[in-house]
């Protein structure tokens, strides 16, 4: 799972998705790979920052997603800034 933040709208409001965000996580299997590390852009307009996160499944990350909790504390960041959200599966080969 990739978030992209590409400008922050209210601070305020992604300091309660912040707060809330840790919480739905417990006992999700998830691996954060990257969370607002240094980043370089290499093509189009520059972003604040990216979170890559990795689950078990595509179907993994999405139940996580689209629990009841997520979203609401979702809500919160969508206010504070405007962000990209993909699941990308992982391919070999």
């Amino acid at each position: 799972m990739v978030f992209i933040r590409e400008q922050t709208l209210d601070r305020s409001e992604l300091e309660a998705y912040w707060a809330k965000v840790a919480a739905t996580l417990e006992g999700v299997p998830i691996k954060v790979l990257s969370a607002y590390g240094p980043h370089t852009t290499l093509e189009g307009p520059d972003v604040e920052g990216v979170v890559i996160a990795e689950f078990p499944s595509a179907d993994a990350a999405r139940r996580w997603y689209d629990s009841p909790a997520y979203q609401e504390a979702a809500s919160h960041r969508l206010r504070g800034a405007i962000y990209r959200g993909l699941i990308v599966e992982g391919t070999t080969g």
